[in-house]
């Protein structure tokens, strides 16, 4: 049986458990490319952080490891952030 439960963005790849999310966290969905699927831990985030969304480091971006991957909130569902493209 496979597990199902989403990955938690920026754990490392040794992490004996990488999707467990940590009591009292707040995390919301990255949703498309190349991240899509993953939990991104925003417990520290500022309400304006939330609301400007993040450049995530990605190897798997359209750049490679030096990239950065635009997330943003979703209109409405601001648990879940979009997908807005990659930057070098």
């Amino acid at each position: 049986m496979s597990d199902t439960r989403p990955w938690i963005y920026g754990t490392d790849h040794d992490d004996p458990d990488p999707r467990t999310p940590e009591p009292g966290h707040v995390y919301v969905q990255l949703v498309g490319d190349p991240l899509d699927g993953q939990l991104l831990d925003v417990t520290g985030y500022t309400t304006e952080e939330r609301a400007d969304g993040a450049l995530l480091m990605s190897s798997h971006g359209l750049h490679g490891p030096s990239g950065r991957s635009d997330y943003e909130p979703r209109p409405g569902a601001p648990d879940r952030w979009d997908w807005q493209g990659d930057t070098p």
